[in-house]
């Protein structure tokens, strides 16, 4: 029987534009096309988690609004378990403004929303949600101390608690000891453990002192170079796959779904960020967050 993953996050629209380069402060660009497609890194995750083949629930907050109605239905299309999707009736949903330009980078600036108002006191309201998953999987587009109050709520019921420190933040020591893996980028994790990274070395570095400040397992997302795993019993590079990129939007949120899946049916940590790597190499090659969410069968016969 496979595992219960259970995601606590943000729920946004994204609108996106594509054009040449990213605009410089003060500076208008033209643009090309206009897309807005379903987003927010927690909505991201447990779409791909859907996809992927795992068991999701997901804990959000959007306004009650025609943003957060088509959330609803997106998410219920996917087959993602909503019993604990809050309304707020006082603040609109979140939205992203997304840029891409010609060598797939992108600038993103969100306006939080409902998201900002997913509280502990929500989440009390869900105890039975944290109470039935073996994995728990977050990110930091939520208030700090909501996540903060479900990782300690659920390590202590001895879950497996992951979180993706994005959008960059410091961290507090209760926080990193009450998980079980953290997956940070090289950004993030130069913000956590004060080392600059760069390359294998660094991340090695960065890894080393992520973990003695009380996680034990940390990934390392390195963009185009692949992910730097470190634990106890496996320290590596695990080389990313190589693919046209068009669009980076969301390429962390696949690798941490993907990441979640494959722990949720197994897999070794190797494995799992072999796996992730190389659904997140299939989404870069797409555009759009959610729009470039693979299948699990297209991960399956993907091939470098």
């Amino acid at each position: 029987m496979k595992k219960q993953i259970l995601v606590i996050g943000s729920s946004n629209t994204d609108m996106v534009i594509k054009a040449h380069s990213l605009p410089s402060p003060g500076e208008t660009v033209l643009g090309g096309n206009f897309l807005m497609n379903p987003g927010g890194k927690g909505a991201n995750q447990a779409v791909a988690i859907a996809r992927l083949g795992g068991n999701v629930s997901f804990i959000c907050k959007t306004g009650n609004d025609i943003f957060g109605h088509q959330a609803q239905q997106l998410f219920e299309e996917e087959g993602i378990d909503i019993s604990y999707m809050f309304s707020d009736m006082d603040n609109p949903s979140g939205v992203a403004l997304i840029t891409v330009d010609d060598n797939a980078e992108n600038c993103i600036v969100v306006a939080s929303g409902a998201n900002a108002n997913l509280s502990p006191s929500d989440l009390k309201q869900a105890e039975s949600a944290i109470e039935d998953a073996d994995i728990l999987l977050m990110q930091l587009e939520i208030p700090i101390e909501t996540v903060e109050y479900a990782a300690q709520k659920a390590s202590r019921l001895g879950k497996k608690v992951i979180l993706n420190p994005a959008p960059a933040a410091s961290l507090s020591s209760e926080l990193l000891h009450s998980l079980y893996m953290i997956t940070p980028n090289e950004t993030e994790a130069e913000i956590i453990s004060g080392i600059k990274v760069y390359d294998e070395h660094t991340a090695s570095q960065a890894a080393q002192k992520i973990q003695q400040m009380g996680v034990p397992n940390v990934i390392i997302t390195l963009g185009s170079k692949g992910c730097y795993v470190h634990s106890k019993e496996f320290c590596k590079l695990i080389p990313a796959f190589k693919v046209n990129a068009i669009d980076t939007t969301a390429a962390g949120d696949v690798f941490n779904g993907a990441l979640a899946v494959a722990l949720s049916e197994a897999y070794s940590l190797e494995d799992a960020a072999r796996f992730a790597c190389k659904a997140s190499a299939i989404s870069v090659s797409r555009i759009g967050a959610q729009s470039s969410v693979p299948y699990r069968t297209e991960v399956n016969i993907f091939n470098e």
